[in-house]
């Protein structure tokens, strides 16, 4: 009789071990999944939805906020608005660039050079207290020029990663300061970056 239970306690422990490795893969995918959620939506989004959000306040100064940005950056296909917007109470003006596509080489997988599109829709914000901000206007399709000479200059991994877009964004900007012969330009907004 012995033996008939230890053959039955041996049949039994693969059976459990089979049970908590499947409940632990259920487990890690739901985890998965709620970081999954979390990163699309962000922590405040999700805060939101689960019901630990903070004052609706806070809610609606948020919303005018994205009013004001949406505004600024067009209406997020790529169209922006055809006239320069100043934020309101500030002496921020934002004017957006015509879209600018461009050839940029690259390095295939078998280091063979070839070229990509990239297409680029972006926006500048500048001051328009500082002096030589009347410049930019007039002096916009120098500044599209400018843009074009030095992104046809690119490779295709000088737009990799979070450096790359700051790189981008930093000789855009002292390319704009240059041309305009002032400090007015702050901040470049870029709405579309697509390397083809």
């Amino acid at each position: 009789m012995a033996d008939s239970t230890g053959t039955s306690q041996d049949a039994e422990t693969p059976k459990k071990k089979t049970l908590l490795r499947i409940f632990a893969l259920l487990l890690l995918c739901v985890v998965a999944l709620a970081g999954g959620f979390v990163a699309s939506v962000g922590p405040q989004g999700a805060m939101e939805l689960v019901g630990l959000a903070d004052d609706p306040e806070d809610e609606a100064a948020a919303s005018g906020e994205d009013a004001v940005e949406d505004h600024a950056a067009g209406d997020g296909h790529g169209a922006a608005p055809a006239t320069p917007a100043g934020l309101p109470g500030e002496h921020i003006v934002v004017t957006p660039f015509q879209e600018i596509i461009v050839n940029i080489t690259a390095t295939t997988a078998t280091g063979r050079q070839t070229t990509r599109f990239l297409k680029l829709n972006l926006a500048l914000a500048y001051d328009n207290r500082v002096s030589g901000a009347e410049n930019i206007e007039s002096r916009k399709l120098f500044l599209r020029d400018s843009f074009q000479e030095y992104l046809r200059q690119l490779n295709e991994n000088d737009l990799q990663g979070s450096i790359g877009l700051v790189r981008l964004k930093s000789e855009l900007l002292r390319r704009a300061r240059a041309i305009s012969d002032s400090d007015a330009p702050q901040e470049f907004l870029i709405a579309d970056l697509i390397v083809q």
